[in-house]
């Protein structure tokens, strides 16, 4: 039998990302998202949402510019932190210990300890109720050599990952079984 429940973040789990943006000076800022989603493969545009009252809302509505970087389990204290703490207030790099690093594209850094970042460029922000969304051209995708598998594609068993669902973190590093269709078939599969 089911049963019908008060609203709540229905769908999990969903990626822990750590999104970093800049104002127009450069200073840098990085925020814990938990609605993290690609909306196209070709071209890849990669999408954040953020609540309007969010200095990181300001920051991306302002240079359209951001970084999605993908934690891992070793940098847990730091995603939780830098999700209940404002930019506003602290320089989450300093009171974390991340380390900002150059992007190629865009002005918002990369984070060191996260072994997957991607720069975006914002193409449209739509707003849906609680939350706007901010859908970015990715410019450029940075992956950890060390991450790779033999295939070129990152291995998560190297870089666990880590998942929102329920109000808790999870880690997400086990491989059930691989998809059916190959790269060759670039990512479209039988749908």
């Amino acid at each position: 039998m089911k049963k019908i429940v008060e609203e709540y973040r229905a769908v999990f789990p969903t990626p822990a990302a750590l999104i970093t943006s800049a104002d127009e000076e450069g200073r840098a800022n990085v925020a814990t998202a938990g609605e993290t989603f690609m909306m196209s493969l070709r071209p890849l545009v990669v999408a954040v949402g953020f609540r309007p009252a969010t200095y990181t809302n300001s920051l991306i509505r302002k240079t359209r510019e951001f970084v999605v970087n993908l934690p891992t389990v070793k940098i847990l204290k730091a995603v939780d932190f830098c999700g209940t703490h404002s930019g506003r207030d602290v320089d989450k790099f300093k009171a974390t210990g991340l380390t900002p690093l150059p992007s190629k594209h865009v002005k918002p850094p990369l984070i060191k300890e996260c072994p997957v970042n991607i720069e975006c460029r914002v193409r449209g922000i739509v707003t849906f109720g609680s939350h706007d969304v901010f859908a970015g051209d990715s410019l450029a995708i940075h992956v950890d050599e060390e991450i790779l598998g033999n295939d070129g594609m990152p291995d998560i068993s190297k870089a666990p990952t880590i998942a929102f669902a329920n109000g808790r973190y999870y880690s997400v590093d086990t491989l059930l079984e691989p998809l059916r269709f190959s790269r060759s078939e670039k990512g479209e599969g039988g749908r």
